[in-house]
């Protein structure tokens, strides 16, 4: 199986050491990126607080790895970002390709993010004195988590607070939770799951559909019980297992893009409109998908028509594509190739009239899927 790389972006206050005890649980097939935001970890030094900046940052490393398949992981303050970071691998502009889905742990949306703005005074205070105390750091834990983290989890969630740069910390508190980028972000059709613990108050389970059930619509929203905000040091196992879930639906719908085929399509050579094109088709299929032009019995008379005509192999690592659903949302687009006979009815209806004439033909039997393949080869027979 080709392995996923996983790019997880951390909550305020964090770095990539918060998402240690996660790569431990971790399938050996999913790699883990992690990615350190300007004025958090190892990036403290970094400018660029807001929410654009931070992508940037984000698509620039990516970039710099070239993966071919990869899934986006933002938890908290990082699911806004990813959720930007999704949309702008799709739109082409960014010299990115290979984007495959999303994980979102307890994300700030594309919206305002949910906080009053009594805790809003108290965090911003926090940086007044250059940083968080020891005090300080532990309060946040402890507000943040439904019950003690391990030893080591909880010292490297500590160092991590109380290193951030008091700038970074203040500009996510005053600004970038409150940035409304949903605009930007739109729908993101994408393979995507969503998980919250259901002793978080302001992200947790019974907030997240709310606030992004409409972004993601083909999202898989995972609770967990006796867990706060810090899910990825709380719930490690069940994270993972999650992603691996995703990774399976992933593998099994979509088309494998060599290596040397991303690099390629992710350079210059390619231009955006194109390379936009490329990563929608890249995404894998909705295993839920409802017809749009089609009836539910046109579409599955056309996909046993597809498995005749355009049989795919099943190797290892290589999904199945749904090309019955994708030709199903170009009639209902109305997509064409710019060429038909002017007397035809519009595709969509000739499509419809053409699929109940074909859905009396038995492809079970040897004799119908003799007369497709004869169809298919121009060697079919006219009726007189």
């Amino acid at each position: 199986m080709t392995a996923l790389t996983v790019y997880a972006l951390h909550a305020l206050g964090g770095s990539g050491a918060a998402f240690r005890a996660l790569a431990e649980h971790l399938d050996p097939g999913i790699r883990l990126r992690t990615i350190d935001l300007p004025g958090f970890g190892d990036a403290r030094d970094e400018h660029g607080y807001g929410v654009a900046a931070m992508a940037d940052h984000v698509l620039a490393q990516i970039h710099r790895d070239g993966a071919a398949r990869w899934v986006l992981l933002g938890h908290s303050m990082g699911g806004k970002v990813a959720s930007v970071v999704a949309r702008r691998a799709l739109q082409g502009d960014d010299p990115v390709f290979g984007l495959a889905g999303v994980v979102l742990v307890a994300a700030s949306p594309p919206t305002p993010e949910p906080m009053s703005e009594d805790k809003r005074a108290d965090m911003l205070a926090w940086a007044d004195a250059g940083g968080l105390s020891e005090h300080q750091a532990r309060t946040f834990v402890e507000d943040n988590t439904a019950l003690p983290l391990p030893r080591e989890s909880d010292s490297r969630t500590i160092d991590d607070l109380r290193r951030a740069a008091p700038a970074a910390w203040t500009a996510w508190l005053a600004d970038g939770s409150r940035e409304d980028v949903s605009d930007e972000v739109g729908v993101l059709d994408v393979p995507a799951v969503v998980v919250a613990g259901e002793d978080d108050r302001d992200l947790g389970a019974d907030a997240q559909p709310r606030l992004h059930a409409a972004v993601y619509p083909r999202a898989r929203f995972v609770r967990l019980r006796e867990t706060g905000h810090l899910v990825p040091q709380e719930r490690p196992a069940q994270l993972a297992a999650a992603i691996a879930a995703l990774r399976d639906e992933i593998t099994a719908r979509s088309p494998l893009v060599p290596e040397e085929w991303a690099r390629l399509i992710a350079s210059p050579a390619v231009e955006p409109r194109v390379r936009a094109s490329l990563a929608a088709r890249a995404i894998a299929d909705d295993p839920a998908y409802r017809p749009r032009a089609l009836t539910p019995a046109q579409l599955e008379t056309l996909r046993r028509f597809a498995e005749v005509v355009v049989p795919q192999s099943a190797a290892p690592g290589e999904g199945r594509i749904d090309l019955a659903a994708r030709w199903d949302r170009q009639l209902a687009a109305g997509d064409g190739d710019g060429w038909r006979p002017a007397d035809l009815p519009p595709d969509a209806v000739a499509a419809r009239m053409a699929l109940d004439a074909l859905g009396r033909v038995d492809l079970d039997g040897e004799a119908g899927r003799s007369a497709v393949s004869a169809l298919v080869e121009g060697a079919l027979a006219p009726r007189d």
